[in-house]
């Protein structure tokens, strides 16, 4: 991955300075599709209200997710292995609709457009969940079908989250970004501040959640436990709304999506015709592409070149020529760009299956143990908040400790490359895994002497993963935004989110297969209703063997790339 056929200069025209004045010039524009006024648009004046929009969402997510397995054991009820797989599920759609609303953000909406549509609709689906949970005091005595309407009216509630947080998660940040001028170098800069409030926000309404929203939920009540959430989304929505008249907008273009989707079906048309010898017979349009930008020709894929391949009738038309059946070496290039991450995507997906159990396994470990800490009880969802904890010390950490040590020791000036960053976040997933299946023979075993084990001894899995994430997470969010193509860096950003879906996804098929092996013949399982009666610490045995597996994988095609 950064081996020299990975480096390709991109050709940037920037406006000149004394013309970005007054106006903006990056293409943005007001709310009236005006050039957009620095003095009055974007900039943190904007920010402002989008920052809130974004800590009350992740707040109520939160407030959702790392509870919902209990919500679904204890009200509707499931067996724990149905509940763990529904939590795996639905996350992982929550994680895949963002490409959806990539592309009918950059194609149709535009960003804010889409992020007031999908807040309303993700509205819509808290007041559903909220309804679920009141439902059994409505329908206890009158119906006999009560639990299935509950389940039905809550599924309700939860699939229409997911499909509001398919617009919120990739437009959000990427509005916040457009608030900064990139032909201005001050502006540029401040972006960078941007993305780290950003982040901060985001940690910061899941600490509050799994504090103090998810002790609502196990003390008071889910109905008032889910209708306060909702009440603060209610209230980011309108706050977003508020700020429309200071944010700055991007026109819209051509998708991502589209434009990929092109160069496929060219190349596929033009298989039967021959790649020149000579590159320079390819097509690339005589001027720099729509974004600013030109990527030179490289050698990796090259079947996806046939689509750049002009036929006689293409070279003496004077019409511009039907892109799916012809596309620049540019458009091309971006392709192989994509593509060249995919084993790095890959390798991402054993670490975001074992970040999946933070919402499902750990969570009924924890229900197993014993939740006393002094005077106070604490509800197992509530574990969490060492893992947001430790990425709140450990972000500013990182970056004042480890990268000064790791600069002086690699010579890099990030201190650990992208691929460096990521590793170390894989070989920490895989302590955590084995931390936990030693926490859970222990537990088993004062299980039979009628002694619960206390549930801080589950606090050293979470801080863990916790800065597994830091090196991972962020740097999996770096990787993809800088190794993406100019023109596609919210569908490469995409594509992080599309690695969550796709392990919460995976992870719900892996505790299936897991259940109906272990369960043949009639025995409990690994992971039964009655945990005791169960070897969950062979499931963490096995996600720390496969952690181990995929890390080694990881470094043999790091290595290998490094060497292209």
């Amino acid at each position: 991955m950064e081996g020299a056929d990975e480096e390709r200069p991109l050709i940037h025209h920037l406006p000149p300075q004394e013309q970005c004045s007054q106006y903006t010039c990056d293409g943005t524009v007001d709310i009236d599709r005006k050039p957009a006024l620095k003095h009055s648009t974007g900039n943190w004046r904007a920010c402002f209200f989008i920052l809130g929009a974004e800590f009350t969402q992740c707040l109520c997510f939160s407030a959702v997710v790392k509870n919902l397995v209990r919500y679904l054991t204890s009200v509707l009820p499931e067996s724990n292995v149905n509940a763990a797989r529904s939590v795996s599920t639905w996350i992982g759609t929550c994680f895949f609709t963002p490409l959806i609303g990539a592309f009918l953000a950059d194609t149709f909406w535009g960003r804010y457009r889409t992020i007031v549509i999908c807040l309303s609709v993700y509205s819509i689906g808290m007041l559903i969940l909220t309804t679920s949970a009141s439902l059994p005091f409505l329908l206890h005595d009158s119906y006999n079908n009560g639990d299935d309407i509950r389940r039905v009216v809550a599924y309700l509630g939860l699939y229409l989250i997911a499909l509001g947080a398919g617009g919120i998660k990739p437009c959000m940040w990427a509005l916040g970004a457009d608030q900064f001028d990139g032909a201005d170098p001050v502006e540029r800069v401040t972006k960078g501040s941007f993305f780290n409030y950003y982040y901060f926000s985001n940690n910061m309404g899941t600490l509050l959640s799994t504090t103090v929203l998810v002790w609502v939920q196990d003390n008071i009540g889910w109905g008032i436990g889910f209708a306060t959430p909702m009440l603060l989304m209610g209230f980011g929505l309108s706050m977003f709304v508020a700020g429309r008249r200071v944010y700055r907008y991007r026109k819209l273009g051509r998708s991502p999506l589209t434009r990929v989707s092109q160069v496929v079906v060219a190349a596929a048309r033009n298989h039967m015709l021959k790649l020149p010898d000579d590159i320079s017979l390819l097509h690339e349009l005589p001027s720099l592409t729509e974004g600013g930008y030109r990527i030179q020709h490289t050698t990796r894929f090259r079947f996806l070149d046939k689509a750049a391949i002009p036929s006689d009738s293409d070279d003496n038309s004077p019409v511009q020529p039907d892109p799916w059946r012809l596309c620049t070496v540019s458009q091309v290039e971006e392709l192989k760009m994509l593509l060249r991450v995919f084993p790095v995507w890959a390798s991402l997906l054993v670490f975001f299956v074992v970040t999946a159990q933070m919402s499902s396994t750990l969570i009924e470990q924890s229900a197993a143990m014993d939740g006393r800490v002094g005077p106070f009880t604490v509800p197992p969802a509530s574990l969490a908040t060492f893992n947001v904890v430790a990425v709140l010390i450990w972000v500013p950490v990182y970056d004042a400790v480890l990268v000064p040590l790791a600069r002086r020791a690699t010579g890099n000036d990030r201190g650990l490359s992208h691929l460096q960053r990521i590793g170390v976040g894989l070989a920490l997933s895989a302590v955590a895994m084995a931390y936990s299946a030693q926490v859970e023979r222990r537990r088993r075993r004062p299980a039979a002497e009628e002694e619960a084990m206390s549930i801080m001894w589950q606090a050293p899995c979470y801080l863990v993963l916790g800065m597994a994430e830091v090196f991972t997470s962020i740097g999996m969010l770096e990787f993809f935004y800088e190794r993406s193509p100019g023109s596609m860096k919210s569908l490469g950003t995409s594509l992080a989110h599309l690695a969550v879906a796709t392990a919460n996804y995976l992870n719900s098929g892996v505790l299936g297969v897991v259940v109906a092996a272990t369960t043949r013949g009639g025995g409990a399982g690994w992971i039964p209703d009655n945990l005791d009666e169960g070897h969950l610490d062979y499931f963490f045995w096995m996600m720390a063997l496969v952690s181990v597996l995929n890390l080694l994988q990881f470094l043999h095609c790091s290595i290998r790339d490094r060497g292209q």
